[in-house]
């Protein structure tokens, strides 16, 4: 008998357990988009099921609280929501599903399909909010990552791991932009977000942008612009953990995520309902800290491990405004910025990349000398160009003042046309690379400014 009572004293737990209480609270206030209820003792970002009048719920979230009180977002649509409504704890693994079936299927802000395809086969979950990695133990920008598009491979060459912005107004193609990258690039897999764009577009830029040939290894994440803020809040979330589970996996990743600025947005409207002061025209400041939260996610990951995040976001200026609030706070947090220039969308200039505004920070540390050199002249003779563009065309530049200038005019038809690219043209960092320089060398003899007077 000893012996036994020694043996089960072995199983015995070292602190003692207490026991798990389910708390459930109600409904008292809702107003707008916020939700508050008594009662709730849960955490900021837990998640609750509301009782509506048919006897289902909605799943919501916790953003705040005060007092005595706590203040709910709903993930979906708010409806039939009565007063009194029962609060319960939603205790649902937060963890989505991935995996390599996760390619070529198109998702929802909370990882459901939405291709109709029936569910994700996949045996591994990731965290919506991802892990924290040392900046110190980051494999360090080496290495190209061949986009397709010439401009961009010569002039602002992307490093694997780079985060750069895509900055543009609506309408000057950078939907097609990104489609055109999500078909060429040598990325081994490709995560899109497409994040509070309109619903027409969704469809479209998944059927006609990027096509069989870019789905093949593609994931969507997709939440229109008419899903509740907290659902494109997610989504943007949870194309940032997709892309990490392949990182992981030591694959080369391209993230491309429309736009930053619907996240943004979305952030706003959720601190503004819970009452937050706005800060910076109308944004408050939690949007200031969400947006390099999500930045910082991206890149190289650990030394050793081999896989890459290269995350192209874009960001809507409203105006064509480049000191808007939120371009302006992603510009110093991205490792590089593309500005697409109306002006030249309108002229038929496509990809409309404004070459004197656009700068790519790593491509120093991932170019040869020799191209980075070649690629400061062709930025250094455009914006001779653009500078003295208004005396060429007026006829009021004399030839042989000044050689640059001279220069600058005979080389820009080929610049522009080496600018220049079809949506279904495929080129790669070389053949960029050898364009360029024939743009450089292939003058036509005898040029004067009269004579290119059309180049402009």
């Amino acid at each position: 008998m000893d012996n036994l009572a020694k043996r089960l004293s072995q199983y015995k737990p070292e602190k003692k357990l207490q026991p798990r209480i389910r708390t459930e609270g109600r409904l008292v206030r809702m107003v707008g988009l916020t939700l508050e209820a008594v009662g709730c003792d849960m955490p900021v970002g837990s998640y609750c099921n509301v009782e509506t009048a048919d006897g289902g719920f909605v799943e919501a979230e916790v953003v705040g609280f005060s007092s005595d009180r706590t203040f709910l977002m709903p993930v979906g649509m708010a409806e039939g929501l009565k007063p009194g409504g029962r609060v319960t704890p939603n205790e649902k693994a937060l963890n989505i599903p991935v995996g390599p079936g996760l390619l070529g299927r198109v998702l929802n802000g909370i990882g459901e399909p939405l291709d109709g395809r029936g569910p994700i086969a996949a045996k591994d979950t990731t965290s919506l909010h991802g892990k924290i990695i040392n900046p110190l133990a980051r494999k360090p920008i080496k290495e190209t990552l061949d986009v397709g598009i010439k401009a961009i491979n010569a002039l602002f060459t992307v490093g694997q791991g780079q985060r750069i912005g895509l900055f543009a107004g609506s309408g000057v193609g950078k939907s097609m932009l990104l489609g055109m990258m999500t078909r060429f690039t040598e990325a081994d897999i490709i995560v899109v977000g497409l994040v509070g764009e309109r619903g027409r577009e969704v469809k479209e830029f998944i059927e006609e942008i990027l096509g069989q040939e870019g789905m093949a290894r593609s994931v969507v994440v997709a939440s229109p612009a008419d899903d509740a803020p907290l659902m494109r809040l997610r989504a943007a979330m949870l194309t940032t953990s997709v892309a990490e589970y392949f990182r992981d996996q030591g694959k080369k990743v391209l993230l491309l995520m429309d736009s930053l600025t619907r996240f943004a947005q979305a952030q706003r409207e959720i601190a503004l309902a819970v009452g937050e002061p706005p800060a910076t025209k109308g944004y408050p400041p939690s949007v200031f800290a969400k947006i390099p939260q999500l930045v910082e996610r991206a890149g190289n990951g650990n030394e050793g491990t081999g896989g890459s995040i290269t995350a192209f976001y874009t960001v809507l200026t409203e105006g064509d405004d480049q000191q808007d609030p939120i371009a302006d706070a992603t510009r110093a947090i991205l490792d590089g910025h593309i500005v697409l220039s109306r002006r030249l969308a309108e002229e038929g200039h496509y990809p409309a990349i404004d070459v004197e505004a656009s700068i790519s920070r790593v491509m120093p540390q991932v170019v040869s000398g020799d191209h980075l050199k070649l690629a400061y002249s062709v930025k250094q003779l455009y914006a001779l160009y653009q500078q003295n563009k208004d005396l060429i065309s007026v006829g009021a530049y004399s030839s042989g003042a000044d050689p640059a200038i001279d220069q600058a005019i005979a080389l820009m038809p080929g610049i522009k046309q080496f600018l220049q690219q079809g949506l279904k043209d495929n080129v790669d960092i070389v053949s960029s690379y050898q364009q360029m320089y024939q743009a450089l060398n292939m003058a036509p003899s005898g040029a004067t400014a009269e004579q290119a007077q059309g180049a402009g």
